[in-house]
């Protein structure tokens, strides 16, 4: 895999001591039916620069609500979460939805990729957003695919790639901005075994390479064990396994 250049490198903005995410005594409740339906509760968590965990559980048990929460495109009934010592309960709509583009990245079971962009358009849809200088996101798009092995791929469309590379792609997009977090739902759920171990390998690489953090929604029991730490969602509750 090629290895990152400082035009990227450089702009990592957390301490190796200072922890990119935080949640705390964090709940989530919904009404229905007249009834409150208790999701989450009491959730605590604590995500250092680098640090892989993954998150597994029963469908159903509230995983997927749990990694809305941390990346703010939800707001939680108790608790809060903080990036980089940011509260995001503290932040206006637009204040949250500028943290989310510096500070996260986000890939999904389907890639969700703008079908009728290229992979470079499609990865650097976040560095346009963040009205970066043009001539230097280019060149931070095209490393970043080449660092997930499609330097050849990079005037291909989606429907031209296999679900492998589309998900390499996604990964590439969700590292445009240097993000200190990735959360990820279920990256590998639609991939085969060789496409999953390649994308695993590259979350090493990239957790060392941009001492990036990776959250990861997993059902899969090799992704998980390749994790530093595994948690499970179990009664609305988050442990740690041993």
């Amino acid at each position: 895999m090629t290895t990152l250049t400082s035009t990227i490198a450089e702009s990592v903005a957390t301490s190796p001591n200072k922890p990119v995410l935080v949640c705390t005594d964090l709940g989530k409740s919904y009404s229905e039916g007249g009834q409150s339906l208790t999701i989450l509760e009491q959730v605590a968590l604590t995500i250092l620069p680098a640090e892989r965990i993954a998150i597994v559980g029963a469908s159903g048990s509230g995983k997927t609500t749990l990694l809305n929460l941390l990346g703010g495109l939800d707001k939680p009934s108790t608790g809060d979460v903080s990036i980089l010592g940011q509260s995001l309960l503290s932040l206006d709509d637009q204040a949250l939805s500028a943290m989310r583009n510096k500070t996260l990245g986000f890939v999904y079971q389907f890639h969700h990729l703008l079908p009728e962009f290229t992979a470079l358009e499609n990865v650097l849809m976040p560095l346009m957003i963040a009205r970066k200088n043009k001539q230097q996101s280019i060149q931070i798009a095209t490393e970043l695919l080449a660092s997930v092995g499609l330097s050849q791929r990079v005037t291909h469309r989606p429907s031209a790639l296999s679900g492998g590379e589309r998900q390499r792609v996604a990964i590439a997009r969700a590292l445009a901005n240097n993000p200190a977090c990735v959360l990820m739902d279920e990256p590998t759920g639609n991939l085969d075994r060789q496409a999953s171990d390649s994308i695993e390998r590259l979350m090493d690489d990239l957790a060392q390479q941009l001492n990036t953090a990776f959250v990861v929604v997993t059902h899969d029991q090799n992704v998980a064990a390749r994790m530093d730490s595994i948690y499970r969602l179990e009664a609305r509750r988050l442990e740690r396994q041993a």
